[in-house]
């Protein structure tokens, strides 16, 4: 099983998502969440660093500027969904990457304190 890191500049992104309430409260992760292609038309216009800013696991071992190098996605590219930090609070912890887990964690419970 792959290893991950936690991506700080994610955790500031969130952050940054959620004070300018750029979020979905209530979504279909299932439909919301992006694709392969959508990640492929997001760096048309933004660079690696922009992607990498959209998921909260770095993928120990992995090449920078590859798609495998990036997991944990929060949020579709545009927004951050809620939807999105409880589905990598799940994943996260049945894979038992705590770091990730706690910091999904922890951004759940600061977005639900912002919006009451």
């Amino acid at each position: 099983m792959a290893r991950y890191a936690l991506n700080p500049a994610a955790v500031r992104k969130a952050r940054q998502l959620i004070d300018a309430k750029q979020y979905v409260l209530n979504s279909d992760w299932g439909v919301a969440q992006p694709r392969a292609d959508d990640e492929n038309s997001y760096l048309e216009r933004h660079t690696w660093d922009e992607l990498a800013q959209w998921h909260l696991g770095l993928t120990e071992g992995a090449a920078d500027e590859t798609k495998a190098r990036y997991a944990f996605v929060y949020g579709d590219l545009r927004r951050l969904h809620r939807a999105g930090l409880i589905a990598v609070v799940y994943r996260a912890s049945s894979w038992k990457h705590k770091e990730v887990e706690l910091a999904a964690h922890d951004l759940l419970q600061y977005l639900d304190k912002v919006t009451g």
